[in-house]
């Protein structure tokens, strides 16, 4: 194997998407290794309180903070999580945006859908229209 055949590796910066606990759906950087299994992570800026967790409880994501060093404190993390504006980051990804569509849609109410479905309703009758002329000018 090559080292070009993973893209994500695990390192101390890696900013990683937490997927279950209390902090489900959070960022946090991992700020030590401890070993094969779990890592420390911190997320002082998502509000994810500094803790071991297991890799297979987390994705990590395209994203690395730069320049932190081993088992960098709260402050520090803090710091550099800000000045590189990995939260913006992270808010401009097709990942986080689709993520954010679900929790979205989850939270739609019976009368929401409804109205949603009478807009893509106005919606294809629309677009079916132009099309119609389209092709009849063709």
């Amino acid at each position: 194997m090559t080292q070009d055949s993973f893209k994500r590796i695990v390192e101390v910066g890696r900013v990683v998407l937490l997927n279950s606990g209390v902090d489900a759906g959070k960022l946090a950087v991992i700020v030590e290794i401890l070993d094969h299994n779990r890592a420390i992570v911190d997320g002082p800026t998502t509000g994810v309180a500094r803790h071991a967790h297991a890799y297979r409880r987390l994705t990590l994501t395209p994203l690395v903070v730069k320049g932190l060093p081993r088992g960098a404190g709260s402050g520090a993390v803090k710091k550099a999580l800000e000045k590189q504006e990995i939260v913006a980051l992270w808010e401009k990804t097709t990942w986080a945006k689709k993520l954010d569509a679900r929790e979205k849609r989850a939270a739609l109410t019976d009368f929401d859908r409804f109205k949603l479905m009478k807009l893509r309703k106005q919606r294809r009758n629309i677009v079916g229209k132009q099309l119609a002329v389209l092709k009849k000018s063709n």
